[in-house]
């Protein structure tokens, strides 16, 4: 038994139709699976005791058929906690997503009212990059290869710990 990849990131959002023509519009993903309800036996038997008496809506986003997308989920009927986090507390911190320009792309998002972490753009260990969030808290960092060639983790000399 191996694991071989990572699949998706699943994002938790109070209103999926919003969330996907966002993340549609904004971000420009392409709505890979669009939305569809999941309720009864078979979502029961998969996460029911996650989330007793669970029904979802749920659709997927990315930027290709590959399983590297987001899966943008709805919880209907369900109270969700205060979503304000910071980007140190444990769990998921940030999604990266690689772009061909940081500056165009960061200004494009702004002229479309995206809210950025940061000013400007940095650079760090071979990367270009920027950080915004999206409508509901979810925090992106915009990273610029200077390789294109390369993984993004492999674009600059790391300190090795």
């Amino acid at each position: 038994m191996t694991v071989t990849s990572v699949a998706h990131t699943g994002v938790c959002v109070p209103d999926l139709e919003q969330a996907v023509t966002w993340y549609r519009d904004v971000i420009g993903m392409k709505v890979l699976s669009p939305p569809y309800l999941m309720s009864g036996d078979a979502i029961e038997r998969d996460m029911g005791e996650l989330v007793p008496g669970l029904a979802l809506k749920a659709a997927i986003v990315g930027f290709d058929r590959s399983d590297h997308v987001l899966e943008l989920i709805e919880y209907p009927g369900i109270r969700s906690a205060d979503p304000s986090r910071l980007l140190t507390d444990r769990g998921i911190s940030h999604v990266g997503l690689v772009c061909d320009d940081v500056a165009a792309t960061r200004s494009d998002l702004e002229h479309k009212g995206v809210r950025f972490l940061t000013k400007g753009v940095a650079g760090i260990a071979g990367l270009r990059t920027t950080w915004f969030e999206d409508p509901y808290g979810t925090v992106f960092i915009l990273m610029q290869k200077g390789e294109a060639g390369r993984p993004y983790w492999r674009q600059g000399a790391a300190e090795v710990l």
